[in-house]
């Protein structure tokens, strides 16, 4: 079995929207938390802070754990094109970061970033 351990962020601000990733590889475009594959070797906290900063721009400190989670992706539902096992993208997989209010991740409508955020 391939396996691939990856970090995400949870980033809610002042005005409690919350921070998203725009996904843009696979099927389909999606928004998700930014985060991703760890690098060998690397700490999952600091795999986190270098996922933040490369898909949003922002630099983080990373609080408390929020939770392990565990799936298994079927061999017939992965992305294909890869010539190798998963790893960290050198080129990103996400085409920018937003804002969205935190009511609006449970729509499928796109968040929609203020003037000037980044």
């Amino acid at each position: 079995m391939d396996l691939r351990v990856a970090a995400y962020a949870v980033i809610i601000d002042a005005d409690d929207r919350i921070l998203l990733s725009h996904w843009t590889q696979g099927r389909r475009p999606a928004w998700t938390m930014p985060g991703g594959g760890l690098e060998d070797g690397e700490d999952p906290v600091e795999a986190a802070r270098r996922e933040v900063r490369e898909e949003t721009g922002y630099r983080v400190d990373v609080g408390e754990l929020l939770g392990i989670h565990s799936r298994v992706i079927p061999a017939g539902r992965r992305v294909t094109d890869a010539t190798e096992p998963l790893r960290h993208a050198r080129a990103s997989s996400t085409g920018r970061g937003s804002w969205a209010a935190s009511c609006a991740t449970r729509s499928t409508d796109p968040p929609t970033a203020p003037n000037g955020s980044r």
